[in-house]
């Protein structure tokens, strides 16, 4: 193949060029190839062969420099630039060769529609041997183009997902702490279980934040949660739990649903009433966050603070098409539903 491309293929180049611009001018003429002297067509026939394989290895040389300078970006300026260079090479050579041959053949001044032909049918092909030659170069650009930008949305992606998970840190931890405070006076043993629980949360957070997770996993982290915000919480509090128990291995992204239920306890009221409640669905999950709000407290539906944003925001790039979220008041109450697809 290289063999082919290195020694027969500029030939069979030359060889195209010539023919081609040889057919036309016989048209246009009414004359016959095979009637012309053999001494003339041996040695256009010879120039147009050396044409080729100078215009070859130009046009070779021309794209080691375009690699090296220019580094393909697959831009209109780009093929331009390229594409003007290369044909302002091949328009010199032909002219160089290829009128003087003309000339000195006829003994006589050559015609404006030589001139034209001359020049016009090398171009033609010289920018189709470009497209072919470069379209390799341009593949790769593109190819390379759609990989640096896909690497740019992702890391931007992670950046915000970052962001939105830590938003959730600074709220649940001043309120950990204020509950640990409080029972130093009155609970130690308390206060060291709250602790315990406080340290377990922070370390799932820290270091379980990258990948999926077991939705069980998920699950045993709210627990925690839970049994936390129970010691600070009001002792009218009637809180109910069911997590489904086949929920186990099923993969999630974590800290989806811690929001729904660190917003039930924020603003829980009235009858003091918190449910919660996890379970398997045909597609994936189903989870669901009931409370009573304060008489006075009327929740808008479709109520949306800046957790319920960024868990909003937090779905859609992780989940897109895959998840459900309403939330909503009703009288004296609040709910909040999410369906994910596993």
């Amino acid at each position: 193949m290289n063999f082919f491309r290195k020694y027969i293929f500029p030939a069979l180049y030359g060889l195209l060029v010539y023919f081609t611009i040889r057919l036309l001018h016989d048209i246009d003429v009414g004359q016959h190839f095979w009637e012309r002297y053999f001494y003339i067509n041996a040695v256009e026939i010879t120039c147009s062969i050396i044409v080729g394989y100078i215009a070859i290895h130009l046009f070779s040389r021309l794209f080691r420099y375009y690699d090296k300078h220019w580094p393909a970006q697959l831009s209109y300026q780009d093929v331009v630039r390229e594409l003007t260079i290369l044909v302002g090479a091949n328009l010199i050579l032909v002219n160089v060769i290829f009128v003087p041959m003309n000339i000195s053949l006829r003994n006589d001044i050559i015609s404006w529609a030589d001139i034209v032909d001359i020049n016009m049918i090398p171009t033609l092909y010289a920018i189709v041997y470009y497209g072919i030659a470069r379209s390799r170069t341009w593949l790769k650009a593109y190819v390379n183009n759609k990989m640096q930008l896909e690497k740019l949305t992702n890391d931007h992606l992670e950046t915000e997902l970052k962001f939105l998970k830590a938003q959730y840190h600074p709220h649940f931890l001043f309120n950990a702490l204020n509950t640990i405070y409080f029972q130093m006076d009155e609970d130690v043993a308390g206060a060291k279980k709250s602790t315990e629980l406080l340290s377990s949360l922070l370390r799932y957070q820290l270091y379980d934040q990258q990948q999926q997770v077991p939705i069980k996993q998920e699950l045993e982290y709210l627990q925690d949660y839970i049994q936390l915000q129970r010691i600070r919480a009001s002792q009218k509090m009637r809180l109910n739990v069911f997590f489904d128990e086949e929920l186990t291995d099923q993969q999630v992204y974590p800290l989806l649903l811690l929001p729904l239920v660190e917003n039930a306890f924020k603003y829980v009221g009235g009858d003091y009433k918190i449910d919660i409640s996890a379970f398997i669905s045909e597609k994936g999950m189903l989870f669901k966050v009931y409370n009573d709000v304060p008489a006075k407290m009327k929740m808008k539906d479709n109520y949306s603070g800046i957790g319920h944003e960024n868990l909003k925001r937090r779905l859609e790039l992780l989940y897109p098409n895959k998840h459900r979220l309403i939330a909503g008041g009703e009288a004296d109450s609040y709910i909040a539903q999410l369906e994910l697809e596993f």
